[in-house]
């Protein structure tokens, strides 16, 4: 079974494109050609920027605070594959864990922020006991993907 969670990412990032369109629009009707008289609701030109600002700011940061990464996942062949990197504005740099079938040795979850931060560890073994793999944040995987990867995780360690 191979999936990602690249509509996921893509989404997110399409999202973040539209906040920044809206709010340059906003920016040059109100600054640049005066478009709206304000008070506008009761409140000024500076506390609606305040806002929008802030919109904006958690827009763009969410996947940074929830940890939502790109994650690819693979267990066919061999081995089991999972590559990765951060999706927010900064991206972080790609990494790929490869642990052979045979030497898997299971997985643990741990969530975080009410379930909203959901990370998975992985372990293998190796000649002097059991390595422990940095955790992999599976935040940004639907629940149907988070549930086919604990089952193929499981089938391949059923101790868990």
């Amino acid at each position: 079974m191979t999936f990602d969670n690249s509509k996921t990412i893509i989404s997110f990032r399409i999202k973040l494109f539209v906040a920044t369109v809206l709010f340059l629009v906003y920016i040059v009707l109100t600054y640049v050609a005066k478009l709206f008289k304000f008070p506008l609701l009761g409140l000024s030109d500076i506390v609606w920027t305040i806002i929008f600002i802030g919109l904006w700011l958690f827009i763009a940061f969410i996947p940074m605070f929830l940890n939502y990464q790109f994650v690819f996942f693979s267990d066919d062949g061999e081995n089991i594959v999972f590559r990765y990197f951060y999706a927010g504005i900064v991206g972080g740099k790609k990494n790929t864990i490869e642990i052979n079938k045979r030497t898997f040795s299971g997985y643990k979850t741990e969530t975080k922020l009410f379930g909203l931060n959901v990370s998975l560890i992985l372990f293998q073994k190796i000649n002097n006991g059991i390595a422990k793999y940095p955790p992999i944040y599976i935040s940004a995987l639907s629940r149907e993907q988070r549930v086919k990867v604990y089952k193929s995780l499981s089938q391949y360690f059923p101790g868990v």
